[in-house]
This record gives C-alpha cells, structure tokens and sequence, in this order.
C-alpha cells in the first residue's frame, strides 16, 4: 500500500527529508557538506556560496617537479573541500618588513608559499543550470618574479561574476627561478625548463577548457586577461603555439613593458652561472632538483647580477627593468620573439583590449618631489631634458592638456604606454586581423592627498568592480562606483563578444594607426585620439 494513503506516515516523512535540508535563508554565506558540490577531471569539489556566487578556490590544476613541464594533478576520492585560496609561489625576497603608507595603499596578502602552488579559483553564478557563461581567466602582476592570485583585494573575482553573470578564474603558478631556470644545456628531460612558468598557465587553461562546463562556464568562449606581469604574460601565450585555441580573447593591462625576450644562448649563460654560485659542475645539475629554495634564489640573484655586468660591458641591451627572470625564446614552446611577424600571426585572429594607467610607477619614482615647488619642477625637467626641456613641457601640456600641478610635469608613464601604443599599431595593421580596442585609464585617486595619481594596479578595483574591497587604494565614494560601472561593464562586454562598447560610454571604434582611437576612463569618459606622440618622440631618443 502507498504510504500517500497514510497520513500518518507521509507527513513523518515529510518532516525528516526537511530536518536534512539546509537552512539557509538569510544566510550571506552558505556552506554545507553537499552545498556547492560540483566535479572536476581530478574529483569532486566542495566550495560555498556568498552572496549568491559560487566560489572555490585552491583547486589543484597540475602537479609538477622543479624545472619539469606541469603534469595532470592527482586524483583523489570523495570531496575535495575548496574554500581556501592555496599556496603561493615562493617569493626570491620574502617581505620582511612593511612600508606602511604604500603597504596600506595595496592591501597586499602575501599568502603562504609553497613549491606545490598550482591551484585554480572559481567565481560563478550556478553550477547546474546548464548555461554557458563567458570565462574570464585572471592572470596575476608581480612581474614574472611575484606576485599570487589572491595578493590584492581587488581582484578578488565575485563582484565581476555577479555583476556580468560570467565564471571568473584566477590561478597560481611557478615564478621566478623555479619557472625560468634553463637548464637545457645539460639534460634533454630539462629542454622546457627555461619555461615551465608559462606551461603551468597553459595547464591552467587546459583544465579550464576541459572542466569549466561543470563550473556553468563556456570553454569556447574563454577571456585570458592580466595586468602588468599578467598583461606581460598575456602577450606571451599569444605566442605560444601550445597556447593556441585555449583562450579566445585578450586584455593586457600595462603589460607591453618588454619589447622582447632572452635567447637561448643568454637563458643557457645564466643556468651556467647559477651552477658556478653553487660550486656545481655539469654532473651534477639533478641536485638543483633538491637544494632549499633560500640558497637557490640567493645563487641565482648574484647569477642575474654577474650575467647582467656581462651584458653591459659587451654592450648587450638588458630587457625590461634590468636582468630577471622571465620567458625566452627557447626555439620549442616560445619558437619566436614575441613582437615578431611569425608571433602577431599566431594570434591574428584574437581581439585584443589593451592600455595603461596614466602614472603607473612615477608617482613613486617622484615621491621625493611630493609638495615641492614649480621652480624645483622646472629644475628637475631642466636638468633631465637640458636644450630639450621647453620641448618637453609642451608635449607633456599637449598631451594632458587639463593638468595644472607642476608635478603632474614629472609624473608622466613612459615605460609602459609606449609599448602598448606599438602593440597596438602593430596588431592593428594586420590584414584581416582581429580588432584591437585601445583605453588610458586617467581618474586620479584622491587616497594620502592625490599623491599617488592613477598609479600602476589603479585600474584593477574598477576592471573588478570591487571599489569597496579597494577602498585603500580608491578612496571609494559615489564617483569611483560611478567609474567602476562604466569600466567593468566594458571589460564584460569584450569578453562575451569581443566589443567593449556599452551604453555609458561613447562610441568606441576599434583602434587603428589613422585613427588612434583610444577611451580615456575618468569621472567623465571621452574618446581621443593618441595625444603623446611627440612626447614619445622627444623622450625614446632622450
């Protein structure tokens, strides 16, 4: 006989299945042994629900040995709980001490380092709902030295998520030494070793491509985008062939500072170097596999050091901000330089958002000149531009033509927008290319009295919609959310369908050499064309 034909039992029934279920009405966090499970290629992972977004994190991507390319993770039984961010990448200097002012602005979260660091984060809206959603792949700053997922507020994926109803991934992975060290020259099994960092990302994006689907996410369309290092290492897997068909579009956020990368023969000079700091002969380069980190970083240092004053009595250009680690062109997983021909093919047909905050880094670099006086200002320029100096002051006003502080003279980015607007020139000229869309974000941060302007990382509470997460560095207030609307809608638009375009910004055409297209993001938002050409002009034969 049914038990719906008694009453007795049903309504007993009734009243256990809901003892089991979950309360969660008005909770803002919602967690449980079977709340927000979902499954992996690896496993099942458990991660909880705030405000609404499901979120797990330090999900293991791959698992790798030092100096060997990523391979699959392990599996494991039952579930994964995935509600921590994971371990970081060790750092070759670990913070020892805080500079407070500047410390305060960032908000860092150092995290805690481990070798074992390939882990994955997740942001999204539903899990079961068997909708597709646009993927944004984060890759974190820090150079190709430092740096983690979770090391800013603002970068923190929920907002971004909720707001666009998109899945939003940020990873870990090797830097520095452990990602660079090319040790080519010795051993065959160590012919990618001069890479790895860049193969854990691909492996990153291999676990996305195959796994986002259970996470509501669409592994067809797939964003990668990165700021500063992460611009940088955007740039890089566009030149990768490995790379290829992983990711659909890209943003790189101030990350055109390296016009190009080492050559084998240089990676090989420094892995030689390293093993001379460590009175180690060819023989015996397997024993790199298991000296402590501290005494490898340190051996490596005074090897960039030594290898650097090499290069500069040979006359040999030092890329970027002087000799560190980073990607090579190996001739196998990064076959070309990467502002090559060959490269901006391999990648002709991904659209690519790019541009640069106003001051980047000379807010700090001036910090001496913080409250000084216009005469000092014009000291200053005078002494740096000499017979060029008139000259430079009126391509400065041409190109910011609303500035009126002596010091706004001083505090102008010339190592990273110049790259970006070659990138950009160079992108755009392809024949039959993907659309390039160029921006200068310029709202300045009202936070210590202005002093640090629209310095570098100032975009990044906007792109994430996380004003209030970066309220140290933006000061929040109505116009930075205003600002933050208009920024991240923008930036999810150019990820569902490759168009930055929206409602509350004007029109913003694809940029090309004629037209120089490029939206100025400020409390008021305009399109201009590229102003500061001279000023490039006058400073790159400086």
């Amino acid at each position: 006989m049914s038990i719906f034909n008694k009453p007795k039992q049903s309504l007993l029934l009734i009243l256990s299945l809901f003892l089991f279920l979950p309360n969660t009405k008005g909770q803002e966090v919602i967690t449980g042994h079977n709340i927000a499970v979902t499954n992996t290629s690896s496993g099942k992972v458990r991660g909880y629900i705030h405000n609404g977004i499901y979120t797990y994190k330090g999900i293991p991507y791959a698992k790798a040995e030092r100096f060997m390319p990523p391979t699959k993770p392990d599996s494991w039984e039952g579930i994964r709980s995935s509600t921590m961010y994971g371990p970081v990448a060790p750092l070759m200097n670990p913070t020892t001490s805080v500079r407070d002012e500047p410390e305060f602005v960032f908000d860092h979260d150092w995290g805690y380092p481990n070798e074992d660091c390939l882990r994955v984060n997740v942001w999204t809206p539903a899990i079961d709902d068997n909708k597709k959603r646009p993927v944004l792949f984060w890759i974190h700053g820090g150079g190709f030295t430092a740096g983690s997922s979770q090391e800013l507020p603002s970068t923190d994926g929920e907002n971004l998520s909720k707001k666009g109803d998109v899945v939003v991934v940020s990873i870990n992975h090797r830097l520095n030494v452990l990602g660079f060290l090319d040790l080519s020259a010795y051993d065959e099994k160590y012919m990618h070793s001069a890479n790895v960092s860049m193969l854990d990302i691909i492996a990153a994006l291999e676990w996305t491509k195959t796994n986002i689907i259970n996470f509501g996410g669409d592994p067809n369309n797939i964003t990668i985008f990165g700021q500063s290092g992460g611009g940088a290492k955007v740039n890089t897997l566009m030149a990768m062939p490995k790379a290829k068909g992983l990711f659909n579009k890209a943003i790189n956020q101030s990350g055109s500072f390296r016009t190009a990368v080492l050559e084998k023969e240089d990676t090989q000079e420094i892995g030689a170097e390293v093993l001379t700091q460590l009175k180690l002969d060819a023989s015996q380069v397997d024993s790199l596999q298991n000296i402590p980190f501290p005494i490898l970083a340190e051996a490596s240092s005074k090897a960039l050091k030594v290898i650097e004053e090499k290069r500069n009595a040979a006359g040999k250009p030092v890329i970027g901000f002087g000799l560190n680690w980073g990607p090579s062109k190996d001739g196998i997983d990064i076959p070309y330089q990467l502002a090559s021909a060959e490269a901006y093919e391999m990648s002709k047909n991904v659209p690519l958002l790019i541009g640069t905050v106003k001051n980047e880094f000379a807010p700090f670099a001036n910090m001496r000149f913080t409250g000084a006086s216009e005469k000092e200002i014009m000291d200053h320029i005078k002494s740096q531009y000499k017979e060029n100096a008139d000259a430079y002051i009126a391509a400065v006003k041409k190109a910011y033509p609303e500035d009126s502080d002596p010091k706004d003279l001083i505090d102008v980015d010339l190592m990273f927008r110049p790259g970006a607007v070659a990138q950009a020139n160079d992108k755009s000229s392809l024949k039959n290319g993907a659309p390039v869309y160029m921006y200068l974000f310029t709202w300045q941060s009202p936070v210590f009295d202005g002093k640090y302007k629209s310095l570098h990382c100032m975009e990044l509470p906007f792109v994430f919609d996380n004003i209030e997460r970066g309220k140290n560095m933006t000061g929040g207030g109505v116009e930075a959310h205003q600002l933050a609307d208009k920024v991240s809608s923008a930036w999810l638009n150019f990820a569902k369908n490759g168009n930055p375009n929206h409602s509350g910004l004007p029109q913003w055409p694809a940029y090309t050499i004629e037209n120089t297209a490029t939206m100025h993001f400020d409390n008021e938002c305009q399109l201009k064309p590229q102003l500061d050409k001279e000023l490039f002009d006058l400073t790159s034969s400086k």
